[in-house]
């Protein structure tokens, strides 16, 4: 194990500079926090690069299985002091571990090879509903995500908490023309929904069973008129009270277990 001591040693300059999407974008790296995160990274050999604890994490008996595996793994582990760690952590109660992943890339080709089940994101802005979307789609058996250029980041640490752990298993790909990524699914035999306030046709009355990929769009201003032309249907969620539109994350998860819901009964 190595033992850093100044803010200056570049470990410390690269994790503070992961905080930023440019430098995430640039390096094709992100961390993450927390006991429980990085044990789930190293149960799916997530791309870990290095791995770096607190003193007190360190000699903390409670750790030694887990600083066990990671040293078992030949993971770089470097050791930093409580206050140092504070500068680099973006939680404001650091558990004392983190680790730098290298990001998993995807092209539109992986995400639609052997998939029946997509989602698309158009314009998303909120970190905590992006993470709660991924954590859904990981539970409802989503074959990948594909997002606008304009969404958040993924590897936001603030998404990355609300993932817990679920980034490692939804595939995702960030496109720069959605409207042409949308074409190319509806060309692999894709039927592709849109959750939109105009939708005449309630989401409970569509055939789901078949290859399909649902638009979620922008929490403020739902999803931009010339990518919901490019869908196959608009469909709408009934609502029986006044709320005019529901949180992004909630509609995406009614619509993702419906399609759950289908499918079971189709195979029962």
């Amino acid at each position: 194990m190595n033992i850093i001591t100044s803010s200056q040693n570049p470990v410390v300059k690269e994790v503070k500079s992961l905080k930023i999407r440019k430098h995430r974008d640039e390096k094709g790296l992100f961390f993450i926090e927390g006991t429980r995160f990085v044990e789930e990274a190293l149960k799916e050999k997530a791309g870990i690069c290095k791995i770096v604890i607190t003193d007190a994490f360190h000699a903390n008996p409670a750790n030694g299985e887990l600083l066990n595996r990671i040293k078992s793994a030949g993971y770089e582990t470097y050791i930093l002091s409580d206050r140092l760690f504070r500068e680099i952590s973006d939680t404001e109660n650091p558990q004392g571990i983190l680790a730098v992943i290298r990001r998993k890339t995807y092209s539109l080709e992986d995400i639609l090879s052997g998939s029946s089940f997509l989602l698309i994101l158009d314009s998303l802005q909120d970190p905590g509903n992006l993470g709660t979307i991924i954590r859904t789609a990981d539970a409802a058996g989503i074959d990948g995500v594909i997002l606008s250029k304009g969404s958040v980041d993924l590897y936001n640490p603030k998404v990355l908490r609300s993932t817990m752990g679920s980034v490692f298993h939804v595939p995702a790909l960030y496109t720069d023309d959605l409207m042409k990524a949308i074409g190319i699914v509806k060309s692999a035999g894709f039927k592709v929904y849109a959750a939109h306030l105009k939708g005449k046709t309630s989401y409970f009355d569509v055939d789901l069973k078949k290859n399909i990929a649902v638009i979620i769009g922008n929490e403020a201003n739902g999803i931009r008129e010339e990518v919901a032309e490019q869908a196959d249907m608009l469909v709408k969620i009934p609502m029986s009270g006044k709320a005019e539109s529901l949180n992004a994350s909630v509609a995406a998860g009614l619509l993702m277990y419906e399609v759950v819901r289908s499918r079971l009964k189709g195979d029962s």
